[in-house]
């Protein structure tokens, strides 16, 4: 008589049993995720595509905001979402460089760059906001107005919004950056060095030409965070209203994320303006989208090269 072996997997009718509810687990997972946005769109469609006009993109906001479009905000979300980019990527890069190629595990500076990474990720975006007007704001600006006898930086502005934002998304630039350096193979870090390579020429010609994709994620990931951030800028150089787009860096601006709020709860009158919420909500959504997409297709387009 045969004894099952103790090392034998479950009966073939199991496996299959269990295969089958837990695709139909993901399955149901997924079609509730799509439905719930689909059916957000078609609400927002609805209710905010009759306010959709080239007037409404194009025209400052009037009486109290209730009245007229959203062009300094949406001028102001893409100007900041830029600006956000060329700070935030370039440090989150080159810590990420660092960590992926230089830095030893067992280090003590490089465990602490992991612990703050990490500890970073989960910080509330509000308080990224308060650190914002406290560092940058009270003490770089405020120093720097000092030293110059100016008085252009010690207060909110677009400039520090974006630093601030800078920080909040390093966490999202550095994970990804560090994941598509390690995706290099070794291989080609050998043959680099072989051929008399340096390692700072490994690195710019071998390792991130080769990583470029995986810095464009960590970019869209930053760009898609960072664009619809509210409360990180509530305090550090977004303003209620503007009847002209901000000249320099160190001006305050509109942003689409803020001026929702404000039409959702500062508003005189929240029920007249309620299409206009619908309407400002799409344009975000849509700026959103298209800053990912330009990055997803100047991506697809240096992987293919």
């Amino acid at each position: 008589m045969m004894l099952a072996s103790p090392f034998s997997g479950p009966h073939p009718l199991s496996r299959r049993i269990v295969g089958f509810f837990a695709v139909m687990i993901a399955v149901t997972a997924t079609v509730a995720i799509l439905g719930v946005i689909l059916g957000m769109m078609v609400e927002f469609v609805v209710q905010g595509g009759g306010e959709l006009s080239w007037s409404f993109l194009t025209e400052f906001p009037r009486n109290s905001n209730m009245e007229g479009g959203i062009w300094p905000a949406l001028a102001g979300t893409t100007f900041l979402v830029l600006l956000m980019t060329l700070m935030g990527v370039p440090i989150g890069t080159a810590t990420a460089v660092y960590l992926s190629e230089f830095a030893r595990k067992d280090a003590w500076f490089a465990r602490t760059v992991i612990f703050a990474v990490n500890t970073l990720a989960g910080v509330p975006s509000i308080v990224f906001g308060l650190f914002g007007v406290g560092f940058f704001i009270q003490f770089v600006g405020v120093g720097i107005d000092a030293v110059t006898g100016t008085v252009a930086l010690g207060d909110g502005s677009l400039l520090w919004s974006s630093a601030t934002l800078a920080v909040l998304t390093l966490p999202v630039v550095i994970v990804s950056v560090e994941e598509a350096l390690r995706a290099v193979p070794l291989e080609l870090r050998e043959a680099s060095l072989a051929l008399g390579a340096t390692r700072f020429q490994t690195i710019t010609k071998v390792i991130l030409p080769n990583a470029v994709s995986g810095i464009l994620t960590g970019s869209i990931l930053a760009v898609g965070r960072g664009a619809g951030e509210v409360a990180a800028i509530m305090f550090v150089g977004v303003t209620y209203s503007a009847e002209a787009l901000p000249n320099a860096v160190t001006e305050k601006f509109m942003h689409l994320g803020y001026h929702l709020y404000v039409l959702a709860t500062q508003s005189p009158d929240v029920e007249k303006t309620l299409p206009l919420q619908y309407a400002t909500t799409l344009v975000l959504l849509g700026l959103t989208f298209t800053l990912n997409f330009s990055a997803i297709i100047i991506r697809s387009r240096l992987r293919r090269r």
